[in-house]
């Protein structure tokens, strides 16, 4: 299981939330690329960059921030936030980025999941953000009707191998994650990376038990509520 250490963008800085809650914006780092280097001298094989001012506006807009957090950190970055076109993919791919991830078009536009997994494949993931088991969109803003694991079959039909899936109310709060939706992501059967709520090293070894094929941690990274060459060290 591959853990992932999160950096959220806002401004052009490193944050986190609460909830998906822009209002709780917390900032850890003025310049992202700073975290990534933190997190690449641990050990990090792996990093997720969300830009959440692209989630809420329906376009990239920290793309200098990710570019710079290319040039910081040696493995393998995946991005998402506001990518809704094929350009836009283009464009991340061509800084260097090795995934991508999408998120409010799995729901409102399934024709380019299609194409972008025919051109790409492996390389395209999808992000599942759920509140009380719906799919939430445009950076947490809007709920929609779609059931997540419905979503994560309908995503697995298309071609798409690997979903991160993320509950809103534990997203932030640090109390362990949702266990259960995710083993019913899991069951789909598709790869899952799991994300929101992951606190302790117990919970990461319950999600490895699970089947999890990752961990994205925040919060409790950046408030020193877990270490992450402890996490690497078990795994």
């Amino acid at each position: 299981m591959i853990v992932i250490p999160a950096i959220d963008i806002i401004d052009g800085k490193c944050v986190r939330l609460t909830m998906g809650d822009y209002e709780t914006s917390t900032v850890y780092y003025q310049n992202p690329e700073d975290a990534a280097k933190v997190w690449n001298d641990y050990g990090a094989k792996r990093i997720h960059v969300v830009d959440l001012d692209g989630a809420k506006e329906g376009r990239l807009i920290n793309s200098k921030s990710i570019e710079n957090i290319r040039r910081s950190f040696s493995g393998e970055i995946e991005v998402g936030g506001g990518i809704r076109n094929i350009e836009t993919v283009k464009h991340l791919f061509d800084l260097g980025v090795d995934y991508i991830i999408l998120g409010s078009i799995a729901v409102y536009d399934r024709n380019l999941v299609r194409e972008l997994v025919l051109k790409y494949g492996d390389k395209i993931i999808v992000g599942i953000d759920a509140k009380d088991g719906y799919v939430a969109t445009k950076g947490w803003l809007s709920k929609s009707n779609i059931k997540d694991y419905v979503l994560a079959s309908d995503m697995k039909e298309i071609g798409i191998g690997t979903i991160i899936y993320t509950d809103i109310r534990k997203d932030g709060m640090m109390e362990g994650p949702n266990f259960d939706s995710i083993k019913k992501i899991i069951e789909t059967p598709i790869n899952v990376i799991a994300s929101g709520g992951i606190t302790t090293l117990e919970d990461v070894i319950k999600l490895k038990e699970i089947g999890a094929y990752g961990a994205i941690i925040g919060k409790a990274l950046y408030a020193n509520k877990i270490n992450l060459k402890d996490v690497l060290e078990v795994l």
